[in-house]
């Protein structure tokens, strides 16, 4: 398997890093092929903005999302985004190794999905979850977080940790496509034991050894929907 991991920390000693250095060694070790974008080390751009596009459809008015599909079309993304749009391209699985921020991935790697996951071959048009662009592909999101367990249950103050990710699991990932692996979560992890911390990787270790055959998250199915996407209604269920 081919894996792409999206890594962004602007710590080298990080408990993010060990994640990373870990699931290089891991997969590399269990036969697949790595290729890691280190986005703070690369000093990957964030901002998405005209100096996206080597030639602009229309100079006088940006609209991203139709400046990405001209340009896609025409070969005239800026260098960078093709660099990394090969690479989602070559890859059958991406993981998304990040810390939390404000309930969020930090913004280097919001920049790099705001600019890579380029409209016109991700997504685009009525090709979104199961019939997006990146459709054939695995997600994991692999993060850690300040807060304790008991903080993201239903009722815990935070609330549930999936509703907390949704935005990244099915408004991101799903949605251009990808099937979505259960998130790989460290809790707590500025303040917890180095004995603690070794046994969040080791956890990381065996699901990194099973990421093909473990099953993925449910999400929408375009199926489910009609042409302007009101949900089917199962005539055979109204039946008296």
């Amino acid at each position: 398997m081919k894996v792409l991991i999206v890594f962004a920390h602007n710590e080298e000693k990080s408990f993010n890093t060990a994640m990373k250095n870990l699931a290089v060694e891991r997969l590399l070790g269990n036969g697949h092929e790595v290729i890691v974008s280190d986005l703070y080390a690369m000093k990957f751009k964030a901002v998405a903005d005209g100096d996206d596009f080597l030639e602009r459809a229309n100079p006088d008015y940006l609209v991203y999302a139709m400046e990405q599909r001209v340009a896609y079309k025409n070969g005239t993304l800026a260098p960078d985004i093709m660099a990394e749009l090969e690479k989602v391209k070559w890859a059958d699985l991406i993981i998304f190794n990040f810390p939390i921020y404000w309930y969020s991935m930090p913004a280097i790697m919001k920049g790099w999905v705001d600019r890579v996951l380029v409209s016109g071959y991700c997504y685009g048009g009525m090709r979104f979850y199961d019939r997006g662009g990146l459709a054939g592909k695995k997600a994991l999101v692999a993060t850690s977080l300040g807060g304790q367990p008991h903080m993201f249950e239903k009722d815990g103050i935070h609330g549930e940790l999936e509703l907390l990710l949704k935005p990244i699991l099915q408004g991101t990932l799903a949605y251009t496509g990808m099937a979505v692996l259960p998130p790989f979560v460290a809790f707590h992890v500025p303040y917890i034991s180095a004995e603690a911390r070794a046994a969040y990787l080791e956890d990381y270790a065996a699901r990194l050894d099973a990421l093909e055959s473990t099953e993925v998250m449910r999400f929408p199915s375009m199926d489910d929907f009609d042409e302007k996407l009101h949900p089917r209604v199962d005539k055979s269920a109204l039946a008296i």
